[in-house]
């Protein structure tokens, strides 16, 4: 009776998971994105984010269907919120990608966990810099010939006001509302213009500024989270409020797929981390 019993268990949790997925089978997999904004998403599909949801979407055997519009503020507002006029249906249903516990949405367990990095193009007088720490010690002459992007939010800017060093900034807006370049694309250009000689810059689009330049253009130096500020953060999926079907869909396919969709990270040269253990919490 015993071995029956576990026989049973098996078949009902078999027969669960195969019911989850179908239970999704028919609709399409809907994905709220930026149609300019790599490495994460573009139109064209050929960011990180959207090779995922191609992914997921094959796995599910649905139709990948996108709806557009760019990530500033109010972008989940006017997407994953959203309704279709006079519809009881929402524009979408999936951001691919939102920092675990982020208050407008629900998270997945994250699927990777990056860092901010310092950025330095080589062949310009900085190539001694091994370690952040070494800006906060340059000789006067040094100092005022730094150009260091600084943008108008972030933990690299509050870095930079304790090491004494917002007077060499060059500052960037994080949310510009340029339709040509988002904000990785902006500062690989100015990079090469030598507008900026460096900049501490969120991994993944760091990653992007490395993958259009050839190799060993640039160092790359991880910045170091401290008690007072973090650099680090886990990466998951978002997902409306109550939608916990979906939710544990979605880890799922996280949990299936997780080495293939390390394997399409690595190919944007995004710096990883080990995902820390998460806490668990009840958003419902």
């Amino acid at each position: 009776m015993k071995s029956l019993s576990i026989q049973n268990k098996l078949l009902f949790t078999l027969l669960f998971a195969s019911f989850s997925f179908n239970s999704f089978a028919t609709e399409k997999f809907r994905v709220c994105a930026d149609p300019l904004h790599p490495p994460y998403s573009t139109k064209a599909e050929e960011g990180f984010e959207n090779k995922i949801a191609t992914l997921f979407a094959k796995e599910l055997g649905q139709e990948l269907e996108y709806y557009w519009f760019p990530q500033r503020i109010g972008f989940i507002r006017n997407t994953l919120k959203s309704q279709i006029d006079n519809t009881e249906q929402y524009k979408c249903d999936v951001i691919m990608g939102l920092p675990v516990g982020f208050d407008f949405a629900k998270t997945t367990k994250p699927y990777y966990h990056s860092s901010y990095v310092l950025l330095i193009a080589k062949g310009r007088g900085w190539d001694d810099i091994t370690q952040p720490s070494q800006l906060s010690n340059l000789s006067l002459q040094r100092e005022e010939s730094l150009k260091i992007a600084m943008f108008d939010r972030g933990p690299g800017t509050t870095w930079l006001q304790k090491q004494g060093l917002l007077d060499q900034g060059i500052p960037y807006q994080t949310m510009t509302g340029d339709d040509k370049n988002n904000v990785a694309m902006q500062i690989e250009k100015d990079l090469k213009a030598e507008i900026i000689d460096m900049v501490i810059l969120w991994g993944p689009m760091a990653g992007h500024v490395v993958s259009q330049s050839p190799k060993d253009s640039y160092h790359l130096i991880p910045m170091q989270s401290t008690a007072g500020i973090k650099f680090d953060f886990s990466m998951a999926m978002g997902i409306r409020y109550g939608d916990n079907k979906r939710k544990d869909l979605l880890e799922r396919l996280i949990e299936k797929n997780k080495e293939k969709m390390q394997r399409i990270i690595s190919e944007y040269n995004i710096p990883l981390l080990p995902i820390p253990e998460q806490k668990t919490r009840d958003d419902d």
